[in-house]
């Protein structure tokens, strides 16, 4: 079971890593509507990266075309040659520094090249790089105690594997093979990997190649977004900052938004499905490549009850949302009210290190007893000293306690731009796994076109800050940071986003023809 996050730490704050918050949350009214003013600099930073020693930018470049395969895209007009990071910090290789608002893509939790991490690998790495399972060697078992324990209930069995794909892909064998049925249901919007077993669960056609097979036996129901969706408004997310629009829902009592979208999930049972017999459903707790979308309150925990009178598993995705980013729960799934069947993680277990588990109940996991099972690297020395190093600096450094400070900062400090600015429609999220949804018409929701969305992206990119984009429509900004960011991180971001914004305004208001 996840601890108190506002117990006091038992040691100091590590290396600097760690962020001392000061109790206030507010963020400072704008002033004025005119032009805005970067007013924070970039906030100063001691360390020096080593000079770049590699190949040039040009020769990167056409290697790159030459000898990477075309899915390997890059981010920005001009891309990034990136060359060293520290904590929330990345540099070129002409040593120009960035606020990475991002994470790799969510993936840097404590910080980069954090110092107690890196010293784990170094060591582990001095003793015994591999050997596979097929023999004993200390951490995994370590590691695996200490990562059950963060977990409610009977979720106490853990396999480990390398990916977000292949953890997801394992879930769903073991759903299969748990209950003896076949039919797995997954929201639109979502994402849960690229592999050909998971590709189906995605429901996003901007990431589905035509292959035969790949839906067998997946549905993908409506998803239940407040923003977007047919229903939803003002008292229906789990946020510090609500949809801008008005709905019936009591803000503490019952959500009429999720009572609507349940009932169309049960369309799905009844016209469907073989009549009680599902495998299982997969949800992210907040969609992550969709762009940061939060659900209705309660409809995870009627969802997942559903699921289970069915013969079904619930399977949480917290490849995301996991260890402390949502702020106020070290799991996302805690913040739904349910403790699953099985709940799949990667991204921020590692840091960066490729690592990823999938955690069940005992019983569940003597399915994998039905014939032989096997992942070469899944749980080898050196994940698991990182795994394990990970955690304690998440607890040591007390980051789910600042993402829920800074984050919660960091939302209010968005919502006083989406006040200001009209194409800012949306402004959502928990702890530090924020959204920002950019609108061509508020009252319609349009989205914005991506053209101008990465306008806005590319001027960010060019003052230091930056950020993620998602959506299927590319629309929505993604901001994840490493979990170490402190306020005047936050500060320096948001007045280069509203510098961003304002520009590409004002560049369109020139392109008008005058009346």
């Amino acid at each position: 079971m996840s601890r108190n996050i506002f117990a006091p730490s038992s040691r100091r704050l590590l290396f600097g890593f760690g962020q001392r918050l000061s109790s206030t949350l507010e963020c400072p009214t704008p002033k004025t509507t005119s032009v805005p003013i970067v007013q924070n600099e970039m906030p100063d930073c001691e360390f020096q990266p080593p000079s770049y020693r590699g190949p040039s930018y040009e020769d990167i470049k056409k290697l790159r075309k030459n000898h990477l395969t075309p899915n390997i895209l890059s981010y920005y007009k001009k891309p990034l040659l990136i060359h060293a990071g520290h904590k929330q910090w990345l540099y070129d290789h002409n040593g120009k520094r960035y606020l990475d608002m991002f994470g790799g893509i969510v993936t840097v939790s404590v910080g980069h090249c954090h110092p107690k991490v890196k010293r784990a690998l170094e060591e582990q790495s001095d003793t015994l790089w591999h050997t596979t399972n097929i023999y004993m060697h200390p951490k995994i078992h370590e590691y695996a105690e200490k990562l059950t324990a963060k977990f409610p209930g009977d979720l106490k069995a853990v396999c480990f594997v390398n990916s977000g794909s292949e953890a997801n892909d394992l879930a769903m064998l073991m759903a299969r093979l748990h209950t003896g049925n076949h039919d797995i249901l997954t929201l639109r919007n979502c994402y849960h990997g690229m592999s050909p077993y998971t590709m189906g669960l995605t429901a996003h056609s901007t990431w589905r190649f035509p292959l035969a097979g790949v839906s067998n036996g997946i549905h993908h129901v409506m998803n239940p977004d407040p923003y977007q969706g047919l229903w939803g408004g003002s008292h229906c997310r789990d946020s510090p900052v609500q949809v801008n629009r008005e709905c019936n829902c009591k803000k503490n009592g019952s959500c009429l938004a999720s009572d609507m979208y349940y009932k169309e999930l049960e369309q799905t049972f009844l016209h469907s499905l073989p009549c009680g017999k599902v495998a299982g459903m997969f949800a992210e707790s907040i969609q992550g490549v969709g762009g940061t979308v939060q659900y209705p309150r309660d409809y995870i925990k009627k969802a997942a009850n559903l699921v289970r009178a069915n013969g079904g598993l619930f399977i949480s995705d917290e490849v995301q949302t996991g260890f402390g980013r949502t702020g106020e729960f070290y799991w996302g799934f805690e913040g739904h009210g349910i403790i699953p069947d099985i709940v799949t993680m990667a991204k921020g277990i590692g840091n960066g290190f490729p690592l990823a588990a999938v955690v069940t109940t005992p019983k569940i996991a003597k399915s994998l007893g039905m014939a032989l099972h096997f992942n070469t690297y899944g749980g080898n020395p050196l994940a698991s000293a990182v795994g394990l190093a990970v955690l304690e600096v998440i607890e040591e450094e007390q980051l789910q306690k600042n993402s829920l400070e800074v984050g919660t900062y960091f939302l209010k400090c968005l919502s006083e731009l989406r006040d200001r600015y009209e194409i800012v429609g949306d402004v959502r999220g928990k702890g530090l796994m924020i959204g920002i949804e950019l609108v061509s018409d508020r009252e319609t929701k349009t989205p914005l076109n991506a053209l101008h969305v990465m306008e806005i992206w590319e001027q960010c990119k060019d003052m230091g800050v930056l950020l993620g984009k998602g959506g299927l429509n590319g629309n929505i900004f993604r901001i994840k940071p490493p979990m170490c960011i402190g306020k005047d991180d936050v500060r320096f971001a948001v007045d280069v986003l509203s510098r961003a914004i304002y520009d590409f305004l004002e560049k369109q208001k020139k392109k008008k023809p005058s009346s």
